[in-house]
């Protein structure tokens, strides 16, 4: 069964996915291969998921954190910071259209990235999973959720179910139908189906009620 944080984790993978994407686009650039502006251009967009989904830790898993393991969250806020820096690095090098420094800082930021999302999985959400009740966690993964501003919603489901698994995608939709309320649950219903296309069969095999 889906638990709150399952929802984070899939968002984890999701930003790995696409990360992964603009690294390698910006790599195949840098060596004078045509035609993938548009892939590294996913940056500015992906990055604003990032700062909501960060805002988010910092609203409401940090401090429940604190609460169960004092001084442990500085140091991922730490990381929100270095990543805020890798955003302005690689912001300044595709705004200088310069594919080199693209290049170099979209390495730099996937590098950051992926031990900032490796070490919240293995330790931050662990202690979380372990030493922050299970109502607890819902309203945190609740509180971390509104921070996405409601008018960018649709953009957001657009993005991230094409970057989900199977597991993940099947995670976050039983999550949403648990917690949202109908109405708003049948419009992200559609979102998700537009968003993953010929995928859907998939995913109403695994949640049957959403057929």
């Amino acid at each position: 069964m889906a638990e709150p944080l399952d929802a984070i984790t899939a968002i984890h993978n999701a930003f790995r996915r696409e990360m992964s994407a603009i690294d390698a686009a910006a790599l195949a650039s840098a060596r004078g291969k045509p035609g993938l502006a548009s892939t590294v251009d996913r940056f500015r967009f992906f990055n604003e998921v990032l700062v909501w989904h960060a805002h988010g830790e910092e609203l409401a898993i940090f401090p429940a954190v604190e609460a169960v393991a004092p001084s442990v969250a500085e140091a991922y806020e730490r990381d929100h910071r270095g990543l805020d820096a890798a955003f302005e690095a690689l912001n300044a090098a595709v705004s200088a259209y310069d594919a080199l420094e693209t290049a170099r800082a979209t390495a730099a930021f996937k590098f950051h990235l992926d031990i900032h999302l490796d070490k919240e999985d293995a330790h931050l959400y662990r202690l979380v999973r372990e030493r922050v009740s299970m109502p607890d966690q819902g309203k945190a993964a609740g509180l971390m959720a509104s921070t996405v501003p409601q008018e960018r919603f649709a953009e957001v489901v657009a993005w991230m179910f094409p970057l989900m698994g199977h597991t993940d995608r099947e995670n976050m939709t039983r999550i949403w139908q648990m917690v949202m309320p109908a109405p708003v649950f049948a419009r992200a219903k559609q979102l998700i189906q537009l968003a993953i296309g010929d995928d859907w069969a998939e995913l109403t095999l695994r949640i049957p009620t959403l057929a």
